[in-house]
């Protein structure tokens, strides 16, 4: 593991400390642990480190003292903080202070692995974002895998209007990759060499959203002790993607409308707007016209994203496509895991092609790094791939027995749509497991994420009451 990722855990708990080191060290990180804020400062000064995950309350110095220490030494450096007693104003203080994640208590160890993936794989995109010579066009597919006509034709399309200043509506399902398609326009653009900032609509509390995309000034509110540089004047040139823009709070609708129309920013507490230069980059997997009918989404502000309308189609959609994405990541997780990558048997490969893949790339990525890891003979068979789980199971099951999936037969002759049956399978795994959304996800192969975007989707949020 001489090349793998160092972190470092912060938490005056023992049990805590050594249970987080056990669950990252699982996941093939280097960890190194620190039990209170000044050792980790020291520790942090004299070492590199890819992150630092530390709890909030601490004696001697907090969490929000360490992250304010690492900050000072290595500003790029991304923090999550842990905390039993937060609330939205200390997740806004968090943030401020440049936090890169704010997990509450109690979570699951895949919360806090999903976490520490994702900081990481936004630091790391940052910084070849930075070191990478413009593309000259001849990787244009490098990371969008795919052998589809109709995604390849969608590419080609996004490198003709990829020059322009136009706003583009990326639409499709959770798991589907819009941000990569949002960064392979951002790479053919004449733009490339400027900034790409993603800020994530769903995942910034409300309160919180308008600072960081407008930036405030010093002593625009208690706390404000230095002026806030936001989203749009960082991405001055560059490239804006605004991901879940359905989830935007409607009064923050307005604002960005306007900073749209005038090309300028109004920080808080500012006395005059700061012009800006961006393009514009929204994703959604929501239905934005019924938002607009629910008066959840304004309608001018689509009209405005909506320039070039682009809709990313679900893996159901490009069967073909399910082989090559499956060899992708078996080589990508062989090698992170340092294992000689394993065959997909001929009833593993029919496996793959009959489930419907509710989460879908995402879901599969999940799924062959599973497989990857519990292989064994140097080859991959459908109980590698759908180990437990209603609809997977089932399929794998039967496959490997020789015999037609009896889910295969009976959704056909019910007539039932492929939105219909994911819904059922996700309704079905949840029943099955009280509503814990968390485990149904893990049976599911999906992320707890895309389970709350597909019940949100449904308009679900809790199960429903039994009649009678």
């Amino acid at each position: 593991m001489g090349n793998a990722e160092r972190l470092l855990i912060v938490d005056d708990d023992q049990s805590m400390r050594m249970a987080l080191y056990e669950s990252l060290s699982a996941c093939g990180y280097d960890v190194e642990t620190a039990e209170n804020g000044a050792d980790a400062l020291v520790k942090f000064k004299d070492g590199e480190f890819a992150a630092v995950v530390t709890d909030m309350r601490m004696p001697k110095m907090s969490g929000m003292e360490v992250l304010r220490g690492v900050k000072r030494i290595s500003p790029r450096t991304p923090v999550i903080l842990i905390t039993a007693y937060g609330t939205v104003g200390t997740a806004v203080e968090a943030m401020k202070e440049g936090a890169a994640e704010f997990i509450m208590k109690p979570f699951s160890l895949d919360d806090l692995e999903s976490a520490v993936k994702n900081v990481l794989s936004a630091s790391a995109q940052m910084k070849s974002e930075r070191d990478e010579p413009p593309s000259d066009g001849t990787d244009s597919h490098r990371e969008i895998i795919t052998q589809d006509k109709k995604i390849l034709s969608l590419l080609d399309m996004l490198k003709t209007v990829a020059p322009s200043k136009s706003s583009i509506l990326i639409q499709g399902e959770s798991g589907t990759g819009k941000e990569l398609f949002a960064r392979f326009v951002y790479r053919h653009s004449n733009r490339r060499r400027m900034p790409f900032v993603a800020v994530n609509c769903a995942a910034i509390p409300a309160q919180l959203l308008e600072s960081e995309m407008f930036g405030y000034e010093k002593g625009a509110f208690t706390g404000a002790t230095l002026r806030k540089v936001g989203k749009f004047e960082l991405a001055d040139g560059g490239t804006l993607l605004l991901d879940e823009i359905s989830e935007m709070d409607m009064a923050l609708q307005a604002k960005l409308l306007r900073v749209i129309q005038e090309s300028e920013v109004d920080r808080l507490g500012g006395k005059m707007p700061v012009p800006v230069d961006v393009r514009l980059i929204a994703t959604t997997n929501a239905d934005l016209q019924s938002r607009i009918l629910q008066k959840t989404f304004r309608s001018d502000l689509y009209y405005r994203l909506n320039v070039i309308p682009v809709f990313v189609p679900p893996l159901r959609e490009r069967n073909g496509d399910i082989r090559l994405l499956a060899d992708h990541f078996i080589r990508k997780y062989s090698a992170l895991n340092e294992k000689e990558p394993p065959r997909i048997t001929d009833e593993g490969l029919a496996a793959l092609s009959a489930y419907s893949w509710p989460g879908n790339v995402r879901e599969l990525e999940n799924v062959i790094e599973r497989a990857v890891l519990i292989s064994a003979q140097g080859q991959i068979d459908p109980l590698h791939l759908f180990p437990e789980g209603a609809d997977g199971r089932s399929v794998a099951a039967d496959l490997a027995d020789g015999k037609p999936s009896q889910r295969q037969e009976t959704d056909a002759d019910s007539g039932q749509t492929l939105y219909e049956m994911e819904k059922n399978l996700i309704f079905d795994t949840l029943n099955r497991v009280n509503w814990n959304k968390t485990k149904a996800s893990k049976i599911l192969g999906i992320s707890v994420r895309t389970m709350r975007n597909k019940l949100n989707e449904y308009g679900i949020h809790e199960p429903p009451e039994e009649s009678g």
